[in-house]
C-alpha cells in the first residue's frame, strides 16, 4: 500500500491518485473509500467517481472549503488502510458471450493491417501468446472465473473488469497496434489486463472475443434493467460470462426486442481478504449464488 497523492482540479474538484500501478487491491482501496465517503457525504459533495487507482471528487467550494474536505479525505484514507477488511455489498451478474460471433469476426477481418497477427483472429492471437492451446481452452479460462468491474466510462456505460484470478492467471493481451474506426456494439473485448463491454458502436483498439446480446446501456430507459437508470453497470459489479451459442444468442436478441430481456443478478458481499485468501473456492461460492436463484 502506498500513500495516496492529492491534487486540486480547478475550484471544484479533487483527485486522488492511490497507486500507480493497477490492480485488484488499489481498486477495491478506492471502491471502499468512495462507498465510505459516500456513507458520510459531506455537505457541498456533489460526485464522487472511482477509477482504477483512484477517484475524484467534485465540490461545491461555497458550501465546503476545499482543504476541509482535503481533511476529510485523508482520514477516510487513514481509516480505510489496505481495505483487506471492507466488505462491498454488490452484486454478481450473468453476461452471455457468443464467442467468435459473425459480426465482430468480420469486423476485425477488416482491420487486419492494424493488428500484431494479421494472419490469426483475435482470439487465435489471444489464445496463443498466453500459452494456451487454442480457442476452446481460451474460452473456457475467459468465462471459466468471474470479473471484478473496477470503473465505468470513457464511452457512456462502458465497464472495465479485472479477472478475478492471481495476477500471475490473468489473461493479457496488448490493443490493437492501430485502433479500428469500428467496433460493433455490445462487443466483448480485452486490452493489457482488462476486459471491457463495448456499450455502443465506435472506435476501439481492444481485442474483439465475441458479443453479448445483453443490452448494457439504454438511454431510453425502456428496457426493464433500465428503469433506475440508463447506465447497467456500476463500479463493484463481479460479472460471469456464460458462452452461449447462436440459436441461444437469437432467443435473447428476440427478448430484447419484444422489451421483455433481464441480466440475471444476485445480491453478494465481496470482501478482498477472503477472496485473496483463496481465490478458486471464493469464486466457486460466487458463481453457486448466481444458480441459487
Amino acid at each position: 500500500m502506498t500513500e495516496a497523492r492529492y491534487s486540486f482540479g480547478g475550484d471544484e474538484h479533487i483527485f486522488v491518485e492511490l497507486a500507480e500501478e493497477m490492480s485488484l487491491q488499489a481498486n477495491f482501496r478506492a471502491m471502499a473509500i468512495t462507498t465510505v465517503l459516500r456513507e458520510q457525504r459531506p455537505p457541498g459533495v456533489l460526485e464522487i467517481c472511482p477509477a482504477n487507482a483512484s477517484y475524484q471528487v467534485r465540490y461545491d467550494p461555497d458550501a465546503i472549503e476545499p482543504h476541509t474536505l482535503l481533511g476529510e479525505l485523508r482520514e477516510i484514507e487513514q481509516r480505510v488502510g489496505d481495505a483487506t477488511d471492507f466488505s462491498l455489498s454488490t452484486r454478481v451478474v450473468e453476461i452471455p458471450v457468443l464467442y467468435q460471433d459473425p459480426w465482430t469476426t468480420e469486423t476485425l477481418m477488416r482491420f487486419r493491417d492494424r493488428h500484431q497477427d494479421p494472419d490469426a483472429t483475435d482470439i487465435e492471437y489471444a489464445a496463443r501468446i498466453n500459452g494456451l492451446s487454442g480457442v476452446e481452452e481460451f474460452i473456457k479460462v475467459h468465462s471459466g472465473s468471474p470479473w471484478f468491474t473496477s470503473m465505468v466510462g470513457f464511452v457512456a456505460g462502458l465497464p472495465f473488469m479485472f479477472q478475478m484470478v492471481p495476477r500471475e492467471r490473468q489473461l493479457v493481451v496488448p490493443k490493437y497496434l492501430r485502433p479500428r474506426t469500428d467496433t460493433p456494439k455490445q462487443t466483448v473485448g480485452h486490452g493489457g489486463c482488462f476486459g471491457c463491454i463495448y456499450s455502443v458502436r465506435g472506435a476501439g483498439g481492444y481485442q474483439m472475443f465475441g458479443v453479448t446480446p445483453a443490452p448494457i446501456y439504454d438511454p431510453t430507459q425502456k428496457l426493464p434493467d433500465f428503469d433506475d437508470f440508463m447506465v447497467f453497470f456500476r463500479p463493484g459489479d463481479i460479472v460471469s460470462f456464460t458462452p452461449i451459442d447462436r440459436d441461444r444468442y437469437d432467443d435473447c436478441v428476440a427478448e430484447v426486442e419484444a422489451g421483455t430481456f433481464r441480466i440475471t443478478s444476485r445480491p453478494v458481499d465481496f470482501g478482498l481478504r477472503t477472496f485473496l485468501d483463496d481465490p478458486d473456492g471464493y469464486n466457486v461460492r460466487l458463481l453457486e449464488v448466481l444458480r441459487a436463484g
